[in-house]
Order: structure tokens, then C-alpha cells, then sequence
């Protein structure tokens, strides 16, 4: 299986050569390592579902739990926790991984999501999005079972209603959520991170919280009667 970096960006190639899984050619989370303008802005990650996202697969590497770390640079992952929960439902890579170190993921229930979240689908919806503000985005597992959403924004914090009418009619569903918590913002406090539980359908309006730079990651899964 192939995983290429530093491309350009997709052109369709993956339709010829099915090994072929996913590839970078855009900016991904490496540059909040080393990049000299101080690393990817919240806004970037709002974007890219309608830029680089259009021409295929990306690799962006999401899964960073640990945001005091220090670079000559001063780059700096510039999300909360919540919202790299969010970008494994928001990119799509058949090919996906956590790219934080081991230990920075020992006894984060948070990590519980990373597990559980598929890397291919069988249905997308883009919902309530705004490019460069914020996105909403949809996704049901290749089983057709479960659903997943992952919501994101900018620099702003701002609040959404979200329908859930993509789930399927007539079932009800255990929403397991992971929110941006308690003082959460991407600059001053990335950390916190609330989970709950709720039980939704079909009609169910999510009203979902976004911190600043930050995200929200549900997993929907069909309650058996």
C-alpha cells in the first residue's frame, strides 16, 4: 500500500492503482513542526474540504494530543483536541493514522474515538458548512451501521444547530460525543475535552458547541431493539 508525501496534489491516479491509498501534496500537520509563519491557521482546516479535499485522498496526519511541545520556529498545532478528533471524519484517507507519539495517548479516554473511527465510508453528507468559517461533515462506516459527524471552526467560537436527518428512519441511535470542554480554546487551552452520551434520531437537532479553533466528534451507533 502506498502513502505518498510530497506530491502534487491527486489527480485520480488511485482509479488506476487501487494500492495506491492516499497521498499529501497539500499542507499538512508537519507544518505546524518546523513552518517559519508559525504553522496551519485554524481557517486552513475549514478550507481544505472544498480545495484540496476535491482532488482525492489526503494524508493531513491528524491525532495530535500533545500541544506543549516547542520548535525552533514557534510553530504550534493551532486546534483544540476536539478538533483532531474531528478531522479523521472531516479528511478523508483510506490510509489513516495517529500521529502523535504512543505516550502522549496513554490513558486519554479521548483516544477511544481515534480506535473506534473507520477510514473508508459508504455515504457522505457535507451539512451546515461555510468555507473558511467552519464545516460539518457526515459519514457512514463501510458496514452501513454506524454514522460519524465531525464539525470544525475557525478562530471563532461559535455555536450550531445541526439536523440529523441523514440518519436512517425509523432507528433510533446512541450518540457518543466528544466536545470541546470546559475553557477550551486553541491558543491559551487545547485540552479539555467533554464526553457524553445521548440517544437521537432521524429528527434530532444536535446543537453542537465549537471552542475556538475547535471541533466536535460524534459517533452514532444504531440501538439494537
Amino acid at each position: 500500500m502506498i502513502d505518498n508525501h510530497e506530491p502534487m496534489k491527486g489527480t485520480g491516479l488511485q482509479r488506476t492503482y487501487p494500492n495506491f491509498m492516499s497521498q499529501e501534496g497539500g499542507r499538512g500537520q508537519e507544518y505546524n513542526a518546523w513552518s517559519v509563519d508559525g504553522g496551519n491557521t485554524p481557517e486552513h482546516l475549514t478550507t481544505l474540504p472544498f480545495t484540496r479535499m476535491l482532488s482525492g485522498p489526503f494524508d493531513y496526519t491528524p491525532g495530535n494530543f500533545n500541544f506543549d511541545y516547542k520548535t525552533p520556529s514557534g510553530a504550534k498545532v493551532q486546534t483544540t483536541l476536539a478538533n483532531q478528533l474531528a478531522l479523521y471524519v472531516i479528511i478523508f484517507s483510506p490510509l489513516q493514522m495517529a500521529s502523535d507519539l504512543p505516550e502522549n495517548y496513554e490513558g486519554k479516554p479521548e483516544f477511544q474515538f481515534v480506535k473506534d473511527v473507520p477510514c473508508t465510508w459508504s455515504d457522505t453528507k457535507v451539512l451546515d458548512s461555510k468555507i473558511g468559517e467552519y464545516t460539518t461533515i457526515a459519514r457512514k462506516d463501510w458496514d452501513e451501521k454506524n454514522w460519524y459527524l465531525g464539525s470544525i471552526t475557525n478562530r471563532n467560537a461559535r455555536d450550531l444547530k445541526v439536523a440529523l436527518s441523514f440518519l436512517d428512519k425509523d432507528k433510533e441511535y446512541e450518540a457518543e460525543i466528544y466536545a470541546d470542554g470546559p475553557g477550551a480554546n486553541y491558543k491559551t487551552n487545547p485540552y479539555p475535552v467533554t464526553i457524553s452520551k445521548q440517544k437521537v434520531n432521524s429528527k434530532t437537532v444536535l446543537n453542537i458547541k465549537l471552542a475556538a479553533g475547535g471541533g466536535t466528534a460524534v459517533k452514532f451507533s444504531p440501538i439494537e431493539k
